[in-house]
């Protein structure tokens, strides 16, 4: 009898775990293709000295992750296409002090200025306020501890959190990964 026990529980299991496996494998095939979305999306655009020149609607930037894979680096594409998190105090742009913009690495729209730059002492780039909030978009969700995720509104790049315990005049600190970001001097 236990022989026939076992063996039943053997079956019975096998036969839940076929369904869960195949779902799975199903998931990790479709987390390579991008979801749909809308065409266009609404996006402010600036000069490099970091002057609004104007909102106008943009094609969305969706590729497939071997597309964004060739176009950034290992880091960059787990922090950015996967929300991963850089390590702290490791990003290049923790201790930029130059003048000029911050742009999506992955395509290249203005999220924020280095006049609104802080060191926050948490070890990530931190902004008080982006350039524009058409252009950075908060997830809904997460929590007061690690803050609401912020992505750019062009591509959906992960760019890191906003938490309200910055400075003024807004009480927000966007904590950004480097490898989500590229910088554009001024000049």
């Amino acid at each position: 009898m236990q022989d026939f026990s076992s063996s039943r529980r053997g079956f019975l299991l096998g036969a839940l775990a076929a369904p869960v496996a195949a779902g799975m494998v199903a998931c990790a095939r479709a987390a390579d293709t991008p979801a749909p979305v809308s065409a266009d999306v609404l996006v402010e655009n600036f000069s490099a000295a970091g002057v609004s020149t104007g909102s106008a609607r943009l094609a969305r930037v969706v590729k497939p992750d071997d597309e964004w894979r060739k176009q950034l680096s290992e880091l960059s594409f787990l922090v950015a296409r996967k929300s991963g998190t850089e390590r702290p105090f490791t990003g290049k742009y923790n201790d930029n002090h130059a003048d000029g913009t911050y742009r999506c690495i992955c395509c290249a729209t203005t999220l924020f200025d280095s006049k609104h730059k802080f060191d926050s002492g948490t070890g990530w780039p931190s902004f008080w306020k982006p350039l524009s909030k058409v252009n950075v978009a908060g997830s809904p969700g997460g929590s007061r501890m690690f803050g609401i995720e912020v992505h750019c509104a062009r591509c959906n790049g992960h760019l890191g959190h906003v938490f309200e315990d910055g400075p003024e005049p807004t009480g927000l600190r966007y904590c950004i990964n480097s490898v989500s970001i590229d910088f554009a001097p001024r000049g």
